[in-house]
């Protein structure tokens, strides 16, 4: 992998050929914004390519736009695939194709499941150069033989970091056996650049070059700064939709005293978290238990006060996040130094209510810290990420069934139906469907192992440890 680079060329609205011209006006676009700006003449040039930014920042455009000049409108056959992580990204994406990319003649066509095949499958048949879509749906067309991509050239990677935390990881692993064998121009976006998202693109991506929108100055060891206002008696039910959202892989959670601890513990664990307290209350039997899970790291939530932390070394931590903030200025590097260690960018997390702002943005201006705040997840934001998750899990598992249980599964097809027709009834197909999400996806979503850098780029890895995609924030 290159160097990460801070000296890109830039490009103006002005700059770009006629036709590239006209798509931006199509768009209503009166000037580039800084990714387009930077990443635009990097893909024209046929850079491969890792660019952080943000949701909102107009990094769709940034990768639609040169597809204008890459792709060819009369040559017949899937050109271009965009990879995505939820439904309502994939229709975006397809909605600004249109508008960019339609002028010209290229046809577009959006893949997620969720819905039937039978729209998408003739949208495809009739001559799309351009699929977006969510990897597990992509890789049912590609299975039923209704997606060929024998003529791509171009792949991109949108979200990458919420496409590991939404676990589809496996799919675009089997998505790249139909991949061509010859070298592909690759691109990948990203909010977040941790370990496993590094790994990801050295496995898609022949040597990619690093741009960077978030700083002027950007090193794979930063450790991401953010903090959510939450309200004074929500903050135990913000942790959790704000866990539920990032999905980290693992997480050490800080308190000041040993009763929120125990509190913070319990309530993890009522939700069907694998979550752990350490605190000087626990037995040194108890203590001893607790610690050898961490060493093993198979203990995925682990709450503390920072004396019961002392000394803790967790192997590949993710986030840390402070439940409350801390009581002395010095502990808050203490505790956010715990990730974002050995190479690996983390994200330390802090929940404050508006009496407790005042108190982190000084410890944030003590430290010169860059602190982000992020838009607390609402109840509704929860259930589309958990929707999604849901349907990947589920076609998944219907796409690997063997025709044994296929058969066997058809004896309720009729009760289903049956079921979701009645309102009371409707109840049970809930309880079923947490039942399997309790199950299967309060676990660490599967992404590549932290890999010695001699292995080879397409090397598939073993077993997998999750990170997390954070949400769209404002700056401030």
């Amino acid at each position: 992998m290159n160097d990460f680079k801070t000296d890109w060329p830039e490009m103006t609205l002005e700059q770009l050929p006629p036709a590239l011209q006209d798509a931006a006006a199509r768009a209503g676009w009166t000037s580039l914004m800084p990714v387009q700006a930077k990443a635009i003449p990097g893909l024209l040039s046929g850079r491969n390519m890792m660019i952080q930014a943000r949701t909102g920042s107009g990094k769709t455009g940034a990768f639609l736009l040169p597809m204008m000049e890459q792709l060819n409108p009369k040559k017949p056959g899937v050109q271009a695939l965009v990879l995505v992580p939820t439904r309502e990204l994939a229709k975006q994406v397809w909605r600004e194709a249109a508008i960019i990319c339609g002028g010209a003649g290229f046809r577009t066509v959006a893949v997620y499941g969720g819905v039937g095949y039978g729209t998408q499958k003739d949208a495809i048949r009739q001559g799309a150069h351009i699929v977006v879509g969510t990897p597990g749906r992509v890789l049912d067309h590609l299975r039923r033989g209704t997606l060929s991509l024998k003529e791509l050239t171009l792949l991109i990677f949108d979200e990458a970091d919420r496409m590991l935390s939404m676990g589809f990881y496996p799919d675009m692993k089997q998505i790249q056996k139909h991949l061509p064998k010859r070298k592909l121009h690759g691109c990948m976006f990203s909010a977040t650049f941790p370990a496993t998202v590094m790994h990801t693109a050295r496995e898609f991506i022949h040597d990619p070059e690093f741009l960077s929108l978030s700083k002027d100055h950007v090193h794979v060891t930063d450790t991401t700064h953010i903090y959510y206002t939450v309200p004074d008696m929500d903050k135990d039910r913000s942790l959790i939709r704000v866990i539920e959202v990032e999905n980290p892989a693992s997480a050490l959670i800080f308190c000041n005293t040993k009763s929120e601890v125990h509190y913070v513990t319990a309530v993890l664990q009522q939700f069907g978290y694998d979550a752990d307290e350490l605190s000087a209350d626990l037995s040194q039997k108890d203590r001893e238990r607790v610690l050898e899970r961490v060493r093993r790291g198979t203990l995925r939530f682990l709450v503390a006060t920072d004396v019961a932390a002392r000394g803790l070394d967790i192997p590949e931590l993710t986030h840390v996040f402070q439940y409350e903030v801390p009581e002395d200025t010095e502990s808050y590097i203490h505790r956010a130094g715990r990730t974002g260690r050995a190479g690996a960018a983390g994200i330390a997390i802090t929940l404050v209510t508006r009496l407790e702002q005042m108190t982190l943005r000084r410890i944030a201006k003590h430290y010169g810290i860059d602190l982000e705040e992020w838009l607390l997840p609402s109840n509704e934001d929860v259930q589309t990420v958990v929707e999604d998750r849901m349907i990947a899990l589920l076609e998944a598992r219907l796409r690997d069934r063997d025709p044994l249980k296929a058969e066997r599964s058809r004896r309720f097809i009729h009760l289903g139906r049956s079921l979701a027709e009645s309102e009371e009834e409707s109840a049970i197909i809930a309880m079923l469907l947490d039942d399997a999400y309790q199950q299967a996806l309060h676990a660490p979503p599967p992404v590549p192992l932290n890999e010695p850098e001699k292995k080879k780029p397409e090397s598939t890895g073993g077993k997998e440890r999750g990170r997390s995609r954070p949400r769209k924030r404002r700056r401030t």
